[in-house]
């Protein structure tokens, strides 16, 4: 899985001052991180372990609630893209986009087809993984979407707010 780093992540407007309590520029743990994989199964346990090793790596204060709800979506979305988007994507990114108060999950491929959330369906045995996705962002406060790229393919991304880990 290649690693690229992109730089800081967002910041605030020129001449806008930080929000109180706040150092000026960006924080320690705050950036954009993409990493390419073929559309392989192999690539839904290695994008999970670079997600996890990334938060560690860079410090972010995240809760183990938030960084297992995080492991969870990249490895449903990874593997959507994997089933349904390998054909006319034989690769895909994940993208990792960290701020002060929120940290951002996306998996992009290059297949047009916008998928959307079943309901759950008892008889069914796959098939809702953006419905777990989406309990999972709502349940942590957060937002989801599917948007188009500019090349024609999608990119779905769920954004969790960072519940700072509680210290003992």
């Amino acid at each position: 899985m290649d690693d690229q780093e992109r730089g800081p992540g967002p910041r605030p407007e020129s001449g806008e001052a930080p929000p109180e309590g706040r150092p000026p520029g960006p924080l320690p743990y705050e950036g954009v991180w993409r990493f390419t994989a073929p559309a392989a199964d192999s690539s839904v346990p290695q994008a999970r372990h670079a997600v996890r090793d990334l938060l560690v790596r860079q410090g972010v204060p995240v809760s183990d609630d938030v960084v297992q709800g995080l492991l969870l979506i990249v490895s449903e979305l990874v593997t959507n893209a994997v089933r349904h988007a390998a054909v006319l994507s034989p690769m895909l990114a994940v993208e990792v986009a960290v701020g002060a108060e929120w940290v951002r999950v996306a998996v992009e491929d290059d297949h047009p087809y916008r998928p959307t959330a079943l309901e759950a369906d008892h008889g069914r045995t796959g098939g809702r993984g953006l419905l777990l996705v989406r309990e999972i962002t709502r349940e942590a406060g957060g937002v989801c979407d599917v948007e188009h790229t500019a090349s024609g393919g999608k990119v779905i991304w769920s954004a969790l707010p960072l519940a700072v880990a509680r210290t003992a």
